[in-house]
């Protein structure tokens, strides 16, 4: 029988002392001691035990937690005596900036300066001790909601000197979630004003602290090291291709299989295979994430746990306001097949939407994407990925996703659905000039309006038909069929329903009178250019397949059939 599942719990004397279901990482500790890094980043996807793992090292080390040993007794580390020496013998700062989220620099500073004040609160007994001279114990009426950027730039190094003369030791000091203000930055667009601040706190603390024995930092990203890591050039960084740290976040098949069988569920082995596993650290493939699984094994129903947990609003908006070729990638990946690119694993978020690679390295950091395979590229020195969506879990998450691009009410996307495979015109005209306006505006980032909305726009239109019907279609966009390249073809997998091709045609005011010569040049092309060619060699009889052009006049749109 499976101990009780204690869902959210973070704390790991919590779940040590409730004897809640709990997976043994403790060899982390041993890994990480024993690699004798300076200051280490981790980087791994939400849910993956960041948060836990920093509570485990700060309670092993800790000697706020000296003579603790009965917490770690039966773990993988209290195999090893040496480590029992070692046990809460060091002082130790630890901080999270999981919670510093807000849409104004002055909020997320605020929110930073609040964790600093927090820490010297719990450190205020040092001011009673006679290690520090009058100097040092005036420092802390400096630390307060008006304090200075230098001040707060220096808080955590000028601390660790308090706490080194008071102790005799050097301090460990952690920081989980260091990137979570980074990315409100972004989003909200006070980039550069929160990296000058950040970047002279993460110095101060992390490289010029002669008071610091370790430093060990948690993340999703492995933020650009020019943005935020300028000056450390004693950090050494783990992202998911690293091998280091491979195992110690995340649950492996084994751990997962052996909490299955403990909870009487080792029947739904495959199942939660093809739900859950997927995610790569290293060379190793099968990886699963803690939070679907403990809730699975909770209440024994499949779900979207992880991704729904996951803030997504920006991975929306990077597909959906990317490049066709972007898009055109995702009408592989929601297919199931694999896409080869190159990218640099550091994320420069300034560059999102304009760097080569940029947006492939966010989603794999974030755990959207898994490495099926890995090959250096030795002229440019970087590497070049195969990738797949990481398993069902965040296919459904994608489809989610882009489902709600085009209307928020699903009953009209399905109508439109329905239209299409019968002809209705009408319907198809009404839903897509409306669906056109209220898109085109999010779409349209490049300097052509005129040619680079509509085709970002359609290509955004595919990835919704694969969402929508790729139970009963076999689809896909931009491959040659005869003479030419079609943009869009649906292969029925059904035989009572109809093969579809579809045109996409801007207005050429030189050209064409009206958007209904459009439509009819978009037609002509694909009769012109044998299009039908790939389905009538699938044996699709030419009766069975209907043609569509679209034309695109700005927001306007025009349909039509033969």
């Amino acid at each position: 029988m499976i101990p009780v599942i204690s869902i959210g719990a973070q704390d790991f004397e919590k779940i040590r002392k409730n004897d809640s279901f709990y997976i043994d990482k403790t060899a982390f500790i041993k890994e990480w001691w024993e690699n004798d890094d300076d200051v280490t980043l981790i980087t791994r996807p939400r849910r993956f035990g960041k948060t836990l793992n920093i509570s485990m090292v700060e309670q092993f080390f800790s000697n706020s937690y000296a003579d603790r040993g009965d917490l770690f007794e039966g773990l993988k580390i209290w195999k090893d005596e040496k480590y029992h020496k070692l046990q809460g013998t060091y002082p130790v700062i630890s901080i999270s900036f999981a919670d510093i989220k807000g849409d104004t620099f002055e909020t997320v500073r605020d929110k930073i300066i609040q964790v600093i004040i927090d820490i010297y609160i719990k450190y205020s007994f040092l001011l009673e001790s006679d290690h520090l001279s009058q100097g040092e114990k005036s420092y802390f009426s400096y630390i307060n909601e008006n304090m200075s950027d230098a001040v707060a730039a220096m808080s955590l190094k000028r601390l660790s000197a308090c706490m080194y003369k008071y102790y005799g030791k050097k301090v460990i000091i952690l920081l989980d979630e260091y990137d979570t203000p980074l990315q409100e930055a972004y989003v909200y667009g006070y980039w550069e004003k929160l990296v000058s601040f950040i970047r002279s706190l993460f110095n101060s603390t992390f490289k010029t602290n002669p008071y610091m024995e370790r430093g060990l930092m948690t993340g999703i990203t492995r933020v650009s090291k020019e943005s935020v890591f300028s000056d450390l050039n004693n950090l050494e960084v783990i992202t998911t291709t690293s091998i280091k740290y491979a195992f110690s976040f995340g649950f492996t098949e084994k751990e997962v299989f052996n909490a299955l069988e403990q909870a009487g569920k080792s029947s739904e082995k495959k199942r939660v295979k093809a739900w859950y596993n997927g995610f790569s650290f290293g060379n190793y493939t099968d990886i699963y994430n803690p939070w679907s699984i403990t809730k699975f094994l909770d209440s024994g129903e499949y779900g979207t746990y992880w991704a729904d947990t996951s803030e997504n609003s920006l991975v929306s908006k990077l597909i959906r306001e990317g490049s066709p070729q972007i898009k055109m990638h995702f009408e592989n990946l929601l297919a199931g097949n694999e896409l080869t690119v190159e990218f640099d694993e550091q994320v420069v978020f300034e560059q999102l939407q304009q760097k080569k690679g940029a947006i492939w390295s966010l989603l794999l950091a974030s755990g959207y994407l898994k490495v099926t395979e890995k090959n250096p590229d030795k002229k440019k020195g970087r590497f070049i990925y195969c990738l797949k969506l990481t398993n069902h879990e965040v296919m459904l998450m994608f489809e989610d996703i882009i489902a709600g691009w085009f209307s928020e009410e699903s009953t009209s996307y399905g109508n439109f659905r329905d239209a299409l495979l019968v002809g209705d015109l009408n319907y198809m005209n009404q839903y897509m000039n409306q669906v056109a306006i209220q898109t085109f505006s999010s779409f349209d980032t490049g300097r052509q309006p005129s040619v680079q909305a509509p085709e970002r726009f359609y290509h955004g239109f595919v990835l919704g038909l694969i969402v929508d019907l790729a139970d009963i279609y076999h689809i896909t966009s931009n491959r040659e069929s005869g003479f030419g390249r079609y943009d869009v073809m649906l292969e029925p997998l059904k035989n009572d329903i109809p093969a579809i091709i579809i045109e996409f045609k801007v207005f050429n005011p030189a050209k064409e009178a009206d958007l209904e010569e459009t439509v009819q040049s978009a037609l002509a092309q694909i009769e012109d250019k044998r299009y039908d060619e790939e389905l009538t060699a699938r044996g699709i009889s030419r009766e069975r397949i209907c043609h569509y052009g679209f034309a695109f006049k700005g927001k306007e749109v025009l349909i039509g059939v033969r």
